[in-house]
């Protein structure tokens, strides 16, 4: 079997397209929540903290200079990523968990019961029932 023939059959898979999906979702939630966290979170909390940006923390390790960039550790970034994080895992777990549960409802619906079996009364009355018919 050639390469070519091998990844087709790959990419072909449902679970490879499904994959797909779920990273293309998974990028644009993560947009959504850079942004929950960036414009409506961490204003208030920078409010609350006296007018704080948190994007602006670092840690200047070395000044601009004639052409060179600032050397800083941006701190306050990584405190947004953290957050950014924790909504995004949050948020997997609620789905995780409502996903967990209905497939345990699903298990835990019984399964409809036979009918039960007939007496030996009534196989006899059906018996008469039909000799008396053929007569």
């Amino acid at each position: 079997m050639s390469m070519l023939s091998e990844f087709k059959d790959f990419a072909m898979k449902g679970n490879v397209v499904d994959m797909a999906v779920g990273v293309v979702i998974g990028g644009a939630f993560k947009s959504v929540v850079t942004s929950f966290t960036n414009d409506v979170l961490m204003p208030p909390i920078g409010m609350l903290l006296g007018g704080v940006d948190f994007s602006e923390f670092a840690l200047v390790l070395q000044k601009a200079s004639d052409g060179a960039d600032e050397v800083a550790i941006k701190y306050g970034v990584f405190i947004n990523t953290v957050l950014d994080f924790l909504i995004i895992a949050f948020a997997i777990f609620m789905v995780v968990k409502a996903m967990n549960a209905a497939m345990k409802q699903k298990e835990e619906e019984p399964a409809p019961e036979a009918p039960p079996e007939p007496s030996k009364e009534e196989i006899l009355l059906t018996e008469i029932r039909d000799a008396l018919r053929s007569r």
